[in-house]
Formats: structure tokens, C-alpha cells, sequence
């Protein structure tokens, strides 16, 4: 199930195109190797990856509650997203030091951990990377000093504040 949720999430990215806000890098990449790891992931029933699956739930049931309540015009103080985004960090560093568990695990082989070493090196990347891309927004958004420009933006990243409802990503 959680492979196949990963296709409607890219419904996110048709709204963000319709109504002409920017669609940033982070967000395209994120979703697209996601998607391409969650699969691959999926033909090795991957033991790390129930971690992976409960951590994205938990951040994205946050994140989609967000996203629900401004489009109901409800006014969300900024410090939500701003915890949310921190979640989204931390995610991605728990997602670092999982892979890096199970690679000492597997290196041990004192135990079965069912994550292949090619996995392991795959997922280790994209967390780096996605921690690097958050940590970013996360700066660029909530402290940057970039002028804004049409649409909300700053620096070319949306502000979920500003009229503007991406604040995405896992």
C-alpha cells in the first residue's frame, strides 16, 4: 500500500502546476525518487524500510492536515509549518542513521537484516540529499533575507505563509 500511495501524491504536484505557483526542486526531486526508491525498495521487502514507512506517515499526516486546513482558509499560525518542516528534518536524519544501523548490522552479520548493501548506499543518499534540500528551504523560507517575489516567494522557494500551500515534501 504504501508504494502505490506514493502515485496520488504526485496529485499534488498536477495542483501546484494548475494554478501556476512555482514548482520548486526540492519538491520534483523529492517526489520522483521517492517514488523510483519505494519501488525498487518494494521487490526486496526491505527490512529498514518499515522504519521509512512509519516515519513518512507520522510527518505526512501533519503535513496534510496543514495542507487541508489552508485550503479551508483557516488561518494556521506560521509556527506550524515551521514544525512541520522541522519534522520533515528530522525524518530525514533518522532515515541517515537507520541506514547507517543497518549497514553495521549487515557488516556484523551477527544478525539477519533483510536491506541489501546496494540499498542501503541508495537510501543513505537520498536522505542525505533531502536533508541537505530541506535544511535550505527550511533556512531560506523562515530566515532568509531574499527579496520576495510575485507569487510568494523567496529565493524561488514558495512560502506556505504567503498565499502559496507547498511547503512539501516528506
Amino acid at each position: 500500500m504504501f508504494a502505490l500511495s506514493k502515485l496520488p501524491e504526485l496529485g499534488d504536484t498536477v495542483f501546484i502546476v494548475l494554478r501556476k505557483q512555482p514548482l520548486i526542486f526540492l519538491h520534483w526531486y523529492h517526489h520522483m525518487t521517492v517514488l523510483i526508491y519505494t519501488w525498487y525498495s518494494y521487490k526486496e521487502y526491505t527490512a529498514s524500510a518499515r522504519w521509512f514507512i512509519f516515519m513518512n506517515y507520522c510527518v505526512h499526516s501533519l503535513m496534510y492536515s496543514y495542507y487541508a486546513l489552508r485550503s479551508m482558509r483557516y488561518s494556521v499560525p506560521r509556527s506550524l509549518a515551521m514544525v512541520i518542516t522541522l519534522c520533515q528534518l528530522a525524518q530525514m536524519i533518522t532515515g541517515c542513521v537507520v541506514n547507517i544501523w543497518a549497514r553495521q548490522v549487515v557488516q556484523a552479520g551477527l544478525q539477519e537484516c533483510h536491506v541489501s548493501p546496494t540499498n542501503i548506499k541508495l537510501s543513505l543518499i537520498m536522505y542525505f540529499s533531502y536533508f541537505v534540500l530541506f535544511a535550505r528551504f527550511f533556512q531560506t523560507v523562515y530566515f532568509g533575507n531574499g527579496k520576495k517575489a510575485k507569487g510568494g516567494t523567496v529565493n524561488g522557494m514558495s512560502s506556505v505563509h504567503e498565499g502559496s500551500s507547498r511547503l512539501k515534501a516528506d
